[in-house]
């Protein structure tokens, strides 16, 4: 989410703003721009498997985000910068890359998708709105979870993950367009009723995911290029927190974050094409790129790995369209790993 000016979040130009500000692509820079990488990191080059999206007439732009892989193996991902009418939801054949409209609505700009464990609803974070929704597992009956203010602000949602039971926690980037470290990390009752600051002063809180144990969140701060590390407590309380990972990441900035089975962070890229792959205990293991002859693509912002296996589905966005990309991570995937 790059430090710029944000205009009204209604409408279209909320659109326009939230896309170019940050849960995703970032102008100018090349696809191929440069990285710090350790000696010993192994480099993943993803492969294409669609093309999902072109850039909108009302909006200038596409942005893909939030891929959540279904009981059946199929892809859902969410458009952020689709206008009203079109698909704002969109399921993929992983087999075929065929994609096909699953929802859309006249105003939600959504960062985020996640399956609850509690009632198998699938939930998104609107951004531009501070509400977060739910949809029928087929894609209708539209619900809204929670709105109104946390601690006598607002909120900008933008990713999620739940605990066991069914509770919600939500990286709020509060602060972004002001460059203010105003960005708080929000726990939410399953049933919508209270909600917690556990975290706050912030820089522009983006990614979000319990660890493989469900000890703590790990969650970046994009324009701070750090990844922290929250411990809980059995009631979803705070125990510590500190600063776990500094990201050498260049003109990029940290994005999404998704987790595997063995504890290893997959750590989303807003300003360039790829993706960083660290180990619980911060060592830098990988790097997955996409292909630099694939041009005009400037971000990769989440990744879903398929539940009991290693085949990996990247969301990657710019000038070019809106595309999935695929690699087989480094370890199976778990809920941890799959939509948020």
């Amino acid at each position: 989410m790059r430090r710029t000016t944000l205009r009204s979040l209604a409408g279209i130009a909320a659109l326009t703003t939230l896309a170019l500000t940050g849960c995703g692509t970032q102008q100018g820079l090349a696809d191929d721009s440069p990285a710090a990488a350790g000696p010993a990191e192994r480099t993943i080059t993803a492969k294409r498997l669609a093309r999902l999206t072109q850039p909108h007439e009302q909006t200038g732009m596409t942005l893909l985000e939030g891929p959540l892989l279904d009981a059946k193996g199929r892809l859902l991902v969410v458009d952020v910068t689709a206008p009203a009418g079109e698909p704002k939801v969109i399921r993929v054949d992983v087999r075929t890359g065929q994609g096909t409209p699953f929802h859309t609505d006249e105003r939600g700009a959504y960062t985020s998708a996640q399956y609850s464990p509690h009632d198998g609803r699938i939930y998104l974070t609107d951004y531009a709105h501070g509400e977060i929704v739910s949809l029928a597992p087929g894609g209708g009956d539209r619900q809204v979870f929670f709105t109104g203010k946390v601690g006598g602000a607002a909120m900008h949602p933008d990713d999620l993950a739940f605990d066991r039971s069914g509770n919600l926690y939500v990286s709020d980037s509060r602060g972004l367009s002001e460059g203010t470290a105003e960005g708080r990390v929000v726990r939410i009752s399953r049933d919508g009723k209270k909600a917690t600051v556990l975290a706050d002063t912030l820089a522009a809180t983006n990614g979000i995911s319990f660890d493989a144990q469900y000890r703590g969140l790990w969650f970046s701060e994009l324009t701070e290029n750090r990844i922290s590390y929250l411990r809980l407590d059995d009631q979803g309380g705070v125990t510590s927190r500190h600063t776990a990972i500094r990201v050498d990441g260049g003109l990029a900035r940290t994005d999404s974050i998704a987790v595997d089975a063995d504890g290893n962070l997959y750590q989303g890229l807003h300003g360039r094409a790829a993706m960083a792959v660290y180990d619980r205990h911060g060592a830098r293991l990988a790097t997955v790129e996409v292909p630099a002859r694939h041009r005009g693509l400037e971000s990769a912002t989440n990744v879903a790995i398929t539940p009991g296996g290693t085949r990996a589905y990247l969301t990657v966005s710019g000038p070019a369209g809106g595309y999935v990309y695929t690699f087989d991570a480094l370890a199976e995937g778990i809920r941890q790993s799959n939509g948020g």
